[in-house]
Order: structure tokens, then sequence, then C-alpha cells
């Protein structure tokens, strides 16, 4: 791996145009795979520079699992998924420790000794989080805030980058377990993925059938492109786009006004103002750019808030969503001006 660029404090045009020219390879790359879901992509791309996780939504077969496939190979990351079920165990996700025989320790017991759990990766697919109960969902809790495991009372670091992609399917919902708020809330992005149009439809069967036997993933084509050095220079420089002080206070007002909006019980918190700035940044590197916008801010709003909140009872009844009302809200609130 090579080693990682010594970033200044600021961007230079030279640091705009490699990041440019590195993310446009992998998303070449990434669309040789996902056809017809790019604004997924282009969100799941921004949530990477930002070092955040995302949670996907839709119904089975719209090409969850190989997003994250794909993005682990394109950009040649260790990949890793679990499947949450009922049964599920917090130290599956985790690891756990054995005492092995065969290491002296105390009174000639042996030793204990920690396996790791699979999420000891960089890049994690929690497919069907909902799926689990409350105990084992809550074993990402401490992973997708603080970047590590504690086993055995051992902090045991992430391996850099790390990313947690989980998916749920929001129609079938007999035998899930919704995830509480202090989960959701470690999402940068909740992504809504659609069906795509026709002729996309018409390319992923060709795709997924010819030559391809009916286990396989369509995956074959596609190179590696970023090595893990790299995507952390990507992640420096979107921490370094500046954000003026002004287009932070739009964020933060944004935020402030879903906790009075009519049709919310409950507004986003403070993490959602963070979400929206990070993913502006992040936004504003893919467009080579080294200032945010209040254009930025509004272009995440819904991926970064629509997890944030909750809607009121009188709001369900009337078949309003979460979605409408973040946009009135947002359109309540003055942008900053030139």
């Amino acid at each position: 791996m090579p080693e990682t660029t010594t970033m200044t404090a600021t961007l230079n045009p030279e640091d705009l145009a490699r990041a440019a020219a590195l993310v446009q390879g992998l998303r070449d790359e990434l669309r040789k795979a996902v056809i017809g879901q790019d604004e997924v992509l282009e969100q799941t791309l921004v949530a990477l520079l930002a070092n955040g996780h995302v949670l996907i939504e839709g119904v089975p077969g719209l090409g969850k699992t190989l997003l994250a496939r794909a993005l682990a190979r394109a950009m040649q990351l260790a990949y890793a998924r679990i499947q949450f079920t009922p049964d599920l165990m917090p130290s599956d996700v985790t690891g756990h420790a054995v005492l092995d025989p065969a290491a002296p320790g105390e009174a000639g017991l042996g030793r204990l000794r920690v396996l790791e759990g699979p999420v000891f990766t960089n890049l994690l697919l929690a497919d069907e989080i909902n799926r689990a109960p409350a105990k084992t969902q809550s074993a990402l809790l401490e992973v997708m805030q603080e970047y590590q495991v504690t086993l055995e009372g051992r902090a045991l670091p992430m391996p850099a980058p790390f990313m947690v992609l989980a998916t749920q399917n929001p129609i079938d919902t007999e035998g899930t377990y919704p995830l509480p708020e202090a989960q959701l809330d470690r999402f940068l992005f909740k992504i809504s993925i659609g069906y795509p149009g026709a002729a996309e439809e018409a390319a992923i069967v060709r795709g997924s059938t010819e030559g391809q036997m009916g286990h396989l993933l369509p995956l074959d084509a596609l190179q590696p492109r970023l090595q893990a050095g790299e995507v952390q220079d990507l992640q420096r420089m979107a921490a370094l786009v500046r954000a003026d002080v002004l287009v932070v206070d739009y964020a933060v007002r944004i935020v402030r006004a879903t906790r009075e909006w009519p049709g919310l019980s409950a507004g986003a918190g403070p993490r959602g103002a963070i979400a929206l700035v990070r993913a502006a940044r992040a936004g504003a590197l893919l467009q080579a750019r080294d200032f945010i916008t209040p254009d930025d801010i509004k272009q995440h709003l819904l991926p970064a808030l629509r997890h944030r909140v909750m809607l009121s009872p009188d709001a369900q009844l009337e078949g309003r969503t979460v979605d409408k009302l973040l946009l009135a809200a947002a359109e309540s609130v003055e942008a900053p001006r030139a």
C-alpha cells in the first residue's frame, strides 16, 4: 500500500484536480456494475468521502448488496457481510474471547484469546439490519461512533478506512425490530433506492444473464482504482473544504426549523447539522471545489435528515411524508446571500 500523502492545511488546485480524477475513476468503475442508480451511487460516494455510514432502504433485488461488493472491489478494500437475523448474537458481530489451552495462563488454565468478528474490516455490509433485535443492533453502536470495539476490557481499533453499509426492506416488516434513534443517528445518510428506468433495467438483465451463472454478481469487469491510503487522502481533503460561518449557520437554522415544524413530532438533533456540513464538504470536493455553498446544504438535506425526524400521528393519518415536510421546513429558512 502506498504511503499516505501529507496534506497541507488548505487545498490547492493540484489537490482538487487529483481528488476529482480519483473520484471520477472510481465512479466510472462502479457504473460498470451498478446500473441505473446514479443518485444512490453519488450519495454513497459523498458518505465515503465524509467518512460516514449509510443506511440504504429499498425492496429486495435493487442492487444494495451489489453496490457494497462493487465498492469494496473497486477500492481494493477488505469486505465482510453479516446477515442480520433474530437469533444473531452481539458476539457474532464483534467477536468474543475463547480459552486457549496452548497459551500459558494463571493456574495452568490457559489464557483468553480474542477472536475478532466480521466487523473488523474496511467495508461492512449489515444486510437487513432491522431483522436483529436491539441487543444485537447495539453491537454496532460503539464501532460506528468511535471506530473501535471493546472486548475483554481492551479497545480494539477498526482498520482504516471503515464504513458500514446497512440495508433494510421498507415493505416486509413482519419479524423486524425498528432501529432505535441512537442507532439511526449513527448513520450519516439514509438513502432510498428505487426501481431503475426501463432502459437501465434491460441493461441490468443483460449484464446479469449473458455469460453469468445464476449465483454470480456482474463484478468481473471491475478493476481496483483506489487503495486504502488514497481513500484516507480523499477523506482528509474533504475535511479541509472551507465552510463559511454563514453557510454553517444556514445548516443549523434548517435543523432547528425541523424541531418546530407542523407534522413532525421530533426534529433533528445537532448531529443533523453536523451531517449536513460534512456531506456538503464531501459533495463540494466531488465537484473539485474547496468551499461549500447553501446549495450544497440543500442538496444533501433529505439523505442527511430523513432518519433523524419523526412524523406526528396526525401527519401519518393524512398521508404526509417525511421528505415533503423536510423540504417545506427547509424552504421556510432564508439562505445566506453572497
